[in-house]
């Protein structure tokens, strides 16, 4: 991966909202960090934590660190200062690339500091095995104590090789990249864009959630190749116009990291007829597991969106209580600190498979709950309320436990309709067993986003929680 730069000259390879670089401009950059780096100490196997804005330099300090064979570690930018200290106490790195002050004992420097030519001698070259660690990505643990996903150069390789081909990125392309890099998200964006001598397009985090602008950047940059998760494609099509001026030269649109509902990812395919669209599921753990491609047969589709078949090289299978299972190259290392990942990975996500082979996600295991005694998938129940007319967005969640769970419905209402419980219940009705309808109905103006876009479904569980206790239930 850290020669993944090295290519046409004449061609621009990133580009942010205020700097372009050709390949062969950013393969010297790289070249000037790997040298920074190398002079200051940092040695093979080494951790690097960047804690910085997306700049065309924090992907030149990337490639350099992965040029010694040293390890990079994203930590988006808007984390604040004592998780990323928890994250330092964690993965011990040697550096930390940041635009602020950091409380800390490790070195700290800044972006352009490293990216300046200082005439530090080159750096010896080193081996580094495919096997070996090149970044790791920090996730929410279960304990609310972040975990460092350890990635290998063959896991990487192992998407980005597929994923090429798959969606058949070429030189001409111009891909966005609108994930932070500590987002699975962004390998895509970047190496794709690198193998393929495309060029990619850096979204700043101060844009990412504003829909007007991202649809004028796809407009401005002549954006073709489009990857994010769904909930930003959302607010894109409601608040930014996306349908209406769009697709413009995109001619291909992936989504991935949560299910899409599916009454819009119906209206986007029926309005981009020509434009390929992709489903990809996987955690961190395994990045890109299974692929769906979004074809015309799906406007006639009633339940939710498979997740297709298994890709990259990987086996999918599920085990005994339908969990979701994946043995093959891009499962993970393993987590940093603890003992290496050997084996098939246990996801913690449920499925099925229907009679053509395709993959659907049920949820989550510690997602699932019985109401009334029923086994209840909310993501099935969202899709058949999606198909309302006066549904704009919907997330169901179950609130309470035992004999007092209950199916609550956030609702962001199309245009200035106000959907009420019982004709949503009758709509569900006709899709629907009646265990699974719904017992209450919360408008919402807008639904909860976490760090990466997704919708926050932890927050707005405590939101449903107090609404219904305190009498706020449509």
């Amino acid at each position: 991966m850290s020669d993944g730069a090295r290519s046409q000259p004449d061609s621009s390879a990133v580009a942010d909202l205020t700097t372009v670089l050709t390949y062969a401009e950013l393969d010297a950059r790289a070249d000037a960090v790997a040298a920074a780096l190398y002079a200051r100490g940092v040695r093979l196997g080494d951790r690097v934590l960047l804690w910085a804005q997306k700049t065309v330099d924090l992907v030149a300090i990337m490639q350099g660190v992965l040029r010694i064979g040293a390890v990079y570690v994203p930590v988006g930018p808007s984390n604040p200062p004592h998780r990323v200290r928890r994250v330092i106490d964690d993965c011990r790195p040697v550096l930390v690339v940041a635009d602020r002050d950091l409380a800390t004992e490790v070195w700290v420097a800044g972006p352009a500091e490293l990216c300046e030519r200082r005439g530090d001698p080159s750096p010896p070259a080193v081996a580094v095995t495919p096997d070996g660690p090149v970044y790791i990505l920090y996730t929410s643990g279960s304990t609310g104590v972040p975990k460092g996903v350890v990635l290998s150069d063959r896991n990487a390789m192992a998407f980005v090789e597929w994923a090429t081909a798959t969606v058949g990125v070429r030189g001409d392309d111009r891909l966005a990249n609108h994930a932070s890099f500590n987002f699975d998200l962004s390998v895509f964006d970047l190496y794709a864009a690198f193998r393929a001598r495309a060029s990619v397009h850096l979204i700043p985090e101060t844009l990412a959630q504003v829909a007007p602008l991202l649809v004028e950047f796809v407009l401005e940059r002549e954006i073709t190749v489009w990857y994010s998760v769904p909930s930003v494609l959302m607010q894109m099509i409601e608040s930014g116009g996306l349908l209406d001026r769009g697709p413009a030269g995109l001619r291909a649109c992936v989504f991935a990291g949560e299910p899409f509902p599916l009454g819009a990812v119906q209206r986007l395919r029926a309005a981009w007829p020509s434009v390929a669209m992709f489903n990809w599921y996987g955690p961190t753990e395994t990045n890109v597991c299974t692929s769906y491609e979004v074809t015309r047969s799906d406007l006639r589709r009633a339940d939710p969106l498979p997740i297709g078949r298994a890709c990259c090289g990987d086996t999918v299978a599920l085990a005994g209580d339908d969990e979701i299972v994946v043995t093959g190259p891009t499962v993970m290392l393993g987590y940093w600190g603890r003992e290496p990942h050997r084996g098939p990975y246990r996801t913690g996500d449920l499925g099925r498979f229907d009679a053509t082979g395709n993959l659907h996600y049920s949820g989550r295991r510690d997602d699932l709950a019985k109401v009334r005694g029923h086994r209840v998938e909310p993501g099935e129940v969202e899709a058949a309320l999606s198909l309302h007319d006066d549904v704009e967005r919907v997330v169901v969640l179950v609130v309470g436990d035992g004999p007092d769970a209950r199916l609550h419905a956030a609702v962001r209402p199309r245009g200035g309709s106000r959907p009420d419980l019982a004709g949503l219940r009758r709509h569900c009705a006709e899709l629907l067993p009646r265990s699974m309808l719904i017992d209450a109905v919360h408008l919402v103006d807008q639904l909860p986003l976490n760090g990466n876009g997704k919708v926050d479904r932890r927050g707005l569980a405590r939101d449903l929680l107090l609404a219904s206790t305190t009498g706020g239930v449509g």
